[in-house]
């Protein structure tokens, strides 16, 4: 329960944090104070690494504001609790056993050898994929300067280069520019290198570490490694989503949105907004341009989200795989769950149904509440409520227009509980069933019929 109780009240001290920094004269270019309720819907944002934001970062907040924002979203990438073991496990103090399994829990997995050398690993791969894709962003964004000496000393370039790195890595969606991304449309590279650090960033730490610790070139299986259960089922799942959605963006919008781009360009936006839907905020092409069915696919996408363990959101694609793969099983018959020849534990099962009804239920409540504080709200109808409300619950951060300025502040309050219940929704479910112990007696109650169906 304490453990529980710390995980949220970090969460809220550190939003809280951010919507005084973010208020402060110095975050604004024009040094005024900033209205606290801006402030902290896009603190909770941040922090939630969402995206949704009623102000623009890009000409709405100073240099210093725009470092504010970076930081809440690094801290909410590696979640508050993580980032504080890191910094425990640094000067050598040691984490309780409830804390362990907290963070073993959020990450997905019992198996990595010392938690020690996970959270250094969770902390050093980002920093290292952030970097990674700086440079390149950086070379994809200067590659046409007249020289190379010229283009290094361009901090212009690197500054734009490591946010937009940080934003894509930590599926926040962000942008310094107007219309999201729009502006990079015509740059084919710079969209695979954002979109391939978006997929990284979704899949989960605890797939990085598996995948990047696996020997190759050992012949023998013990000395080698395998990937887990979850992580295979983590890669070949996202793969097949991120093709499908590929596919069926390219089929559907080819000659709509993408029908004044070159094929080359057509293909690197088709697979920019095939990715972004499933863990980030970002977006080439405006949702409310695209086809309904496009952006029914898209709230789909949102719904079922990443992997555990990463910078995405949704249900988790873990769970929704468990949840399809349970109903096959009662269906024909069986009492356990399979997957690749490995029975999945029935914890694992409730948590992955909770879960499950859990977010539909937010999303249901949610929907109902917006209806009624924005009845009299002009320009805001039944479908973008519908979308805004999937977007914040699943932490994607995609809009219809300007949905999120237009809504009220009673309006506003709702998609900061749907935040910030949905980032921290999935974690509580897992403490709440998987670390609580099977009664040693239990009372039995005599069975009786009920129809159902």
């Amino acid at each position: 329960m304490k453990t529980r109780w710390a995980i949220v009240l970090g969460f809220l001290g550190t939003i809280l944090l951010g919507a005084f920094l973010l208020s402060l004269p110095v975050s604004s270019p024009t040094h005024t104070w900033r209205p606290f309720g801006d402030a902290f819907f896009t603190a909770c944002s941040t922090v939630c690494i969402t995206g949704l934001t009623v102000i623009d970062p890009g000409t709405e907040l100073s240099l210093f504001g725009q470092g504010v924002m970076i930081a809440l979203v690094e801290l909410g990438c590696v979640g508050i609790m993580t980032l504080g073991t890191f910094f425990l496990v640094v000067i050598g103090r040691r984490l309780s056993l409830a804390s362990e399994f907290s963070l073993m829990s959020a990450y997905g997995t019992h198996g990595v050898k010392g938690l020690r050398s996970l959270i250094v690993w969770v902390v050093s791969s980002m920093l290292v994929i952030e970097s990674l894709g700086t440079v390149a962003l950086w070379w994809a964004f200067t590659r046409d300067a007249p020289s190379l000496e010229v283009a290094a000393h361009d901090l212009t370039a690197w500054y734009r280069a490591f946010f937009y790195s940080v934003m894509s890595f930590a599926n926040a969606g962000f942008s310094l520019d107007p219309g999201s991304i729009a502006v990079f449309r015509s740059q084919p590279l710079v969209l695979v290198v954002m979109g391939v650090e978006v997929i990284l960033g979704g899949i989960g730490f605890f797939v990085i570490y598996n995948v990047c610790t696996i020997r190759f070139w050992r012949r023998s299986l013990v000395k080698r490694g395998r990937l887990s259960l979850h992580s295979r089922i983590v890669l070949v799942s996202s793969a097949i989503f991120v093709a499908g959605a590929f596919v069926a963006f390219y089929l559907i919008e080819r000659n709509h949105t993408l029908a004044d781009l070159p094929p080359l360009e057509k293909a690197a936006v088709a697979f920019f907004q095939a990715v972004t839907p499933r863990t980030c905020g970002f977006t080439v092409i405006p949702m409310e341009d695209t086809y309904d069915i496009t952006r029914f696919l898209s709230e789909v996408l949102m719904f079922i989200g990443a992997a555990p363990g990463g910078a995405g959101g949704g249900i988790k694609i873990t769970t929704f795989i468990v949840f399809l793969c349970t109903i096959g099983a009662i269906y024909n018959g069986r009492y356990e769950t399979v997957l690749c020849r490995r029975t999945v534990p029935p914890a694992v099962v409730r948590e992955s149904f909770v879960i499950f009804f859990f977010a539909v239920a937010l999303m249901v409540v949610a929907m109902g509440i917006l209806l009624v504080t924005e009845a009299d709200t002009p320009g805001l109808g039944f479908e973008n409520l519908l979308f805004e409300t999937i977007s914040a619950v699943t932490t994607t951060g995609l809009t219809c227009g300007n949905t999120t300025s237009l809504l009220s502040p009673a309006g506003r309050i709702v998609l900061m509980v749907c935040m910030f219940c949905g980032r921290l929704g999935a974690i509580s479910v897992v403490l709440l069933i998987g670390g609580r112990d099977e009664p040693a007696s239990t009372i039995k109650y005599p069975k009786e019929e009920l129809v159902v169906g």
